[in-house]
């Protein structure tokens, strides 16, 4: 199994913990997102994944990407340490959760859209710093909301073990921090993500411990 990863990426970042939780070796090979002009725009990673995007999953000769196309396809083949409750409406809550931080904070601050507003749109990084900040406290505000106000919030997202929801929270909590957003406004986002930072699967998944780090 090779997972295509970048040690900044918050999408791999969400892979390599599942994988992780699940106790699966994988062997990580690094796609540099700024260097050499971007290499997830080469050549030979486009031959891998042609969305030019990172994280991408190969596994018994398919290869995969998307992180929660990524996590639901680990759940279902590997299903030690399952990453979806077993009711339908435990699944529902889980992927609503994920989904906030998926669909509604990373995709107006991954990279290219943070690299567009300042290369093609002639913003400053100033401003770029300010959109970056405004959605992600937009999404953490209505994740905390849905977190708190629910009884299936337990010691993790749902419930008292980590799911696919927290493999997607630590990570887009770890990037907030680096732009100096005040995750303590946020109790039930704060209390979670520190619960997981004491967990192996995470330590281990942290950027600052992958072979690409900077």
């Amino acid at each position: 199994m090779k997972l295509y990863t970048y040690f900044r990426s918050s999408a791999a970042y969400r892979v390599r913990i599942a994988l992780n939780l699940k106790g699966l070796d994988y062997e990580a090979v690094p796609v540099h997102l700024l260097r050499d002009g971007g290499q997830q725009l080469g050549a030979d990673y486009l031959a891998v994944n042609p969305s030019g995007l990172v994280p991408a999953l190969q596994d018994d000769g398919l290869v995969l990407s998307q992180s929660m196309a990524i996590l639901e396809y680990l759940d279902e083949v590997y299903p030690v340490a399952p990453l979806l409750p077993k009711d339908a409406l435990g699944r529902a809550r889980v992927r609503e959760l994920a989904q906030i931080v998926a669909c509604d904070i990373h995709p107006i601050n991954n990279l290219r859209v943070l690299r567009y507003l300042v290369k093609q749109l002639g913003q400053s990084e100033e401003v770029k710093t300010d959109w970056y900040r405004h959605w992600v406290i937009e999404g953490l505000r209505s994740l905390e909301a849905h977190l708190a106000r629910n009884p299936g919030t337990g010691a993790f997202c749902h419930g008292d073990t980590p799911t696919m929801a927290d493999c997607f929270l630590v990570p887009q909590v770890f990037n907030a921090k680096r732009f100096d957003i005040d995750v303590a406004a946020y109790p039930t986002i704060a209390r979670i993500d520190a619960l997981c930072a004491d967990l192996p699967a995470f330590q281990a998944a942290h950027p600052s411990r992958q072979p690409d780090a900077e």
